[in-house]
């Protein structure tokens, strides 16, 4: 007897969120913490000592996470040193970010760090949010990067750096710009999805 058999449908691709903190971590009433509550499968990377800022540290923490989770693809959520961690672990060919939301980067001189290391396009597509007072960053620099980033800039007005000090614990905006990357590169990966599954199938 001829029966129709049909294959189940594939699971929706799995686009987490990525948290990356800067110095000295996010804490319960960071803005960062707030997000990745609100997003199921969010992750935060780890690093051994918070109070030490360190890129290439920094780096390999967002390398292990991405190693260590299962996921089809991640949208990096970086805020301030966090911001040229994620820059500089895309200088040195890290894999697995397909977005990202950067918030008020820091300057790389705060950190001993040269700013051409990380004036580099990344190779994915990027919000970018700044402050017109960060005085972790002037204005004038932030949109420099932004230029070089190839980000997409928003801009907030006088918010300082963009944390809890500045009113900056639950913030929707920041998840809503986060899902927009989450939707983005979720539907570009549902038509391989849908290629890669099988057909109607027939059994006898």
């Amino acid at each position: 007897m001829l029966s129709l058999v049909k294959t189940p449908a594939s699971d929706p691709p799995q686009v987490r969120l990525l948290i990356v903190p800067g110095l000295h971590g996010s804490g319960a009433d960071h803005w960062q913490t707030w997000l990745q509550a609100q997003q199921p499968g969010a992750v935060r990377i780890g690093v051994e000592d918070w109070g030490h800022a360190d890129l290439d540290r920094w780096a390999g923490a967002i390398d292990d996470t991405l190693q260590r989770h299962p996921a089809d693809a991640w949208i990096a959520v970086a805020h301030s040193f966090g911001c040229l961690a994620l820059a500089h672990h895309a200088r040195r060919g890290g894999r697995g970010v397909s977005g990202a939301l950067l918030v008020a980067p820091a300057a790389p001189e705060r950190f001993g760090v040269d700013e051409g290391a990380l004036s580099h396009a990344l190779p994915f597509a990027s919000t970018l949010v700044v402050s017109a007072n960060d005085p972790w960053m002037s204005h004038a620099d932030a949109l420099y990067f932004g230029r070089r980033w190839g980000s997409e800039v928003v801009e907030l007005g006088e918010a300082g750096h963009v944390n809890p000090a500045t009113g900056y614990g639950p913030w929707p905006a920041a998840l809503g710009w986060a899902r927009q990357h989450v939707q983005r590169v979720a539907a570009t990966l549902r038509p391989r999805a849908r290629a890669a599954a099988p057909a109607l199938g027939f059994a006898v």
